[in-house]
Parts: C-alpha cells; structure tokens; sequence
C-alpha cells in the first residue's frame, strides 16, 4: 500500500511542509558529493544511543541534525511523499510556527523510543521517519475518514483505490509494532516510527488549543 495523495484541501498554502522538504532533499544531495565521508557524516551528526548517554551535553544537537540525513533515495522518497501528503493539513491545522515546533517535539520524542530500547546501539539513527509518524499520528486524531487515494498491490493486480486514513494509518502503525516487537527485524529504528506516532496523536490536540486561545 502507497498513499499517493489526500482529498483533505487546505485554507493556506503548505510552506514549512515543502521548505522541509527541500531542506531534506539538499542535504540529501549534500551528502551524496562526499560519499568517502558518508560513514563519519552520519557518525558526527546522525544519533548514536550510546554517544547520547555517554556525553549528552556534547551530542544533543544530533537528535535534530539526524532528522535531516537520509541514507539512500529510497528512504528519503519515502519520508518526503508521507510528509507531502499528509504534512500540509498538519500545519495548515496549527499555523506555520506550531506546526514547525510539533515536528521537532514529535522528532525528539521519537529519537526518545529509540534510545529507550536500543540504548547501547553504536549505530547511528538517520531520518525524518520519527518526526513524520508524529505527523502521521496527529492526522489520525483529526483526519481519521479523509480520503486517500492509495496504491494496492494484490498479487499481479496493481490498482488504485480511495480508503479512509484511518484504515491506511492504523494498518502503517501496525506493521511498525509488528517488526519492532514481534518479528525485531534490525536496520530500521521500529520503535522511533512507533515513538513519534505515539507523541503526534498524544500532542496534536494540545497543540492545536494553543493555536485557538
């Protein structure tokens, strides 16, 4: 299943969700004019569990940096097509400067589930997955019957068909408890996804308060 776009229309126009979009993709192609220093980039200022608990003070900045590297184009494709998606409608519900923080709050608390399970991992965590489930989460609470238009794979059948969020977003979350918990397929950071769409859904309502005081 590939959402490949909403029918949620949105009053303003989605500038944060395409400047971090754009932010990614240059740091991406950043990245890639280096490849020999590829491992030390993603060692300095990707987020090592260990190197956080061991000097937190020194490696905090990397709980941010991390969120804008990417590790190959498949898994920056991925993460920018979820955030278009369903990013605009997030931030045209809490506004430009609420919608920027509750991105970097979801992204920390995601990094957050990462630590938390795999705290002496050397391996450095790379990637707006943990920020974006935020998103994902929030727009579970608001938008759970908007409809996407989503491409379903059955076999040799390919075709598109309209689903509500709901039923695309808990299927997502699902497979993320699925291969964190039950089947602990290693590589991917299983439990900042589930992380971040905890702390979307926990803190897009309080948010969006603050918008309306």
């Amino acid at each position: 299943m590939i959402p490949l776009k909403d029918e949620n229309p949105t009053k303003s126009f989605p500038l944060i969700t395409i400047v971090f979009i754009i932010s990614n993709a240059l740091i991406f192609l950043y990245q890639f004019t280096q490849p020999i220093n590829m491992a030390s980039t993603f060692e300095t200022f990707g987020l090592v569990p260990i190197h956080l608990i061991q000097s937190p003070i020194s490696t905090y900045p990397t709980i941010f940096s991390s969120m804008f590297l990417h590790s190959g184009i498949g898994h920056l494709a991925g993460n920018m097509l979820y955030l278009w998606i369903f990013g605009n409608n997030i931030e045209d519900t809490l506004g430009k400067f609420r919608f920027v923080i509750f991105y970097l709050v979801c992204g920390t608390l995601a990094s957050l589930g990462h630590i938390l399970t795999d705290f002496q991992s050397e391996i450095p965590m790379v990637g707006a997955s943990g920020a974006i489930s935020g998103i994902l989460g929030a727009y579970l609470i608001l938008f759970p019957f908007a409809r996407v238009k989503t491409l379903i794979f059955l076999g040799f059948l390919i075709t598109i068909i309209r689903i509500p969020a709901i039923v695309l977003l808990v299927i997502w979350i699902l497979i993320q408890v699925f291969s964190g918990v039950v089947s602990g397929d290693g590589g991917v950071a299983w439990f900042a996804h589930i992380g971040g769409f905890v702390a979307g859904m926990l803190l897009i309502l309080p948010f969006q308060d603050l918008k309306n005081r």
